[in-house]
């Protein structure tokens, strides 16, 4: 039996797995999502002077593929999941949720719970995935 616990935020995920025995193991995965920084300044002073364009949906598209293929990286290390809980800031879990149901519907069967949680040290993670399967 293993008990996984995901904490991520846009930048990473942290996959914590407790096994039967107790056996503690992380893997931490990068995103590799870009920041998108879409900022104006028309690079002049003067009133009328050339303007940003700024391709909004062609960034929102990249990002989204971005997250597709994050999200892909994560379910590759459930496989062997019993139960799962996902934990993080923002709305980054609740994403990862829709896509669990959107094309994950096995790993989708396994999840116990979402729930916010801010940033916090790998020991942190540890004890909230702990005290959840206790509990």
């Amino acid at each position: 039996m293993k008990n996984i616990g995901i904490w991520l935020d846009k930048e990473k995920a942290h996959i914590i797995a407790i096994t039967k025995n107790g056996n503690e193991t992380i893997t931490t995965i990068n995103s590799n999502i870009e920041n998108y920084h879409i900022g104006g300044g028309s690079g002049s002073k003067q009133k009328g002077g050339p303007q940003d364009v700024v391709q909004d949906s062609k960034y929102l598209e990249r990002e989204k593929h971005q997250f597709k293929s994050y999200f892909k990286e994560i379910t590759t290390q459930l496989t062997e999941a019993d139960a799962i809980v996902i934990f993080g800031p923002s709305d980054i879990d609740q994403k990862f949720k829709k896509e669990l149901v959107d094309n994950y519907k096995l790993l989708d069967a396994k999840v116990k719970g979402v729930k916010k949680a801010d940033s916090m040290t790998q020991n942190q993670m540890k004890a909230l995935v702990r005290d959840f399967y206790d509990a």
